[in-house]
C-alpha cells in the first residue's frame, strides 16, 4: 500500500510514569508505569490512522529486540513501515513522569535517529517515494528530533519542493531547530507558546501575539497552542483563535502530537482554517481527558 502522508522523525518506546496526585521535582509516590509505542512521528501517524489516513513512517529503529517489537506494533496498528531504516544500535526511548498537575519531567533519547542522519530520507530520493526530479507531492509531518543539519537541508531540499510540510519541534529545547523553515519553505509550524517565544527570541503573552511575531519573521503559517489557554492558527490570509474546552487532565504526553495530526487531517480534507483548528482543539481535549 502506498502512503498518503509521510511522518518523518522519532518512533520509539514511551515509558510513562503517572501519579494520581500533583507532583514536584523530588517527589517519590505510588503510580503506574506504562510502556507504549511513541515518539512524535509515531504519535502523529497513529492519530492519522485512526482518522482514516494511511501514514507511512520514515525513521530509524534499532536492530535490537525492542526495535523488532516496535516494528511489529507499528504494523499491527496499520502503519506503513516498508521504508523504515534499521540501524545497528538500541531503539530510542522517551521517559516521562506525570502528575495530575501535568508533566513533571521528561528525557528523550533519540540518539539512534540522530545517528542515522539522512539515511532515513533515502526512499524520497531513490524512486521508492520520489526523486529530486519528481519529488513527493503529498503532505509530510516532520518533527524536530532530527539533527539541526538535517533539518536545515530538508528546508531547502528539492526532495521536499512540492510537499506540504508540517513541522513541529518536539520539545522547547529543540524549538530553534525550526528557524530554517521560517523563510526557506512553505511549511506550517506547529509550536506551543514557549517554543514560539524561543524561536522569536522575544516574549509574547498570547498565542495570537506570538503568531503575528513569527509571521513577521517570514513564517508562512503557524499554529500555536498554550495548554488550556486559547490556540491560534494564522497566516497572511487568516487569523483564528479558539479556547479549548475545559477537561479533567488524565494524561498529557502526546497531546500536542494528537492536536497536530487532527489539524493536518482536517486541512488535507480541505477544511477551512477555523474548522481545522476546532478539530485539532477537540482532538487534543479528548486525548488529555481519556
Amino acid at each position: 500500500m502506498a502512503p498518503d502522508i509521510l511522518c518523518i522523525g522519532s518512533v520509539l518506546w514511551d515509558i510513562i510514569g503517572k501519579a494520581d496526585q500533583p507532583m514536584k521535582a523530588g517527589y517519590d509516590v505510588p503510580g503506574r508505569i506504562t510502556r507504549l509505542p511513541g515518539g512524535v512521528a509515531m504519535n502523529v501517524a497513529m492519530t492519522l490512522r485512526r482518522i482514516g489516513l494511511s501514514p507511512g513512517l520514515l525513521t530509524a529503529i534499532g536492530t535490537d529486540p525492542d526495535g523488532d517489537e516496535l516494528l511489529d506494533r507499528a504494523r499491527a496498528l496499520g502503519l506503513i513501515t516498508d521504508h523504515i531504516h534499521r540501524i545497528d544500535g538500541p531503539t530510542d526511548r522517551y521517559m516521562a513522569v506525570e502528575g495530575t498537575n501535568g508533566l513533571v519531567a521528561a528525557i528523550a533519547d533519540a540518539h539512534t535517529l540522530e545517528a542515522a542522519g539522512d539515511a532515513i530520507l533515502a526512499p524520497l530520493a531513490d524512486g521508492r517515494l520520489g526523486t529530486a526530479a519528481a519529488p513527493w507531492t503529498g503532505p509530510v509531518a516532520l518533527d524536530g528530533n532530527l539533527t539541526d543539519t538535517l533539518l536545515s537541508e530538508i528546508a531547502t531540499s528539492p526532495l521536499f519542493a512540492r510537499a506540504s510540510l508540517s513541522v513541529v519541534p518536539a520539545s522547547p529545547g529543540k524549538a530553534r531547530r525550526l528557524l530554517p523553515f521560517l523563510k526557506a519553505s512553505r511549511a506550517t509550524l506547529y509550536v506551543n507558546l514557549i517554543e514560539a517565544n524561543l524561536i522569536a527570541d522575544k516574549p509574547s503573552q498570547t498565542t495570537q501575539a506570538a503568531a503575528h511575531m513569527l509571521l513577521g519573521m517570514g513564517a508562512t503559517r503557524v499554529v500555536i497552542t498554550d495548554g488550556a489557554n486559547p490556540a491560534t492558527d494564522a497566516s497572511a490570509d487568516h487569523d483564528h483563535t479558539l479556547s479549548p474546552p475545559p477537561v479533567h487532565v488524565r494524561r498529557v504526553t502526546g497531546a500536542g502530537d494528537t492536536f497536530m495530526a487532527a489539524h493536518i487531517a482536517a486541512t488535507t480534507r480541505n477544511a477551512d482554517p477555523r474548522a481545522a483548528l476546532e478539530a485539532a482543539v477537540q482532538a487534543a481535549a479528548a486525548h488529555i481527558s481519556s
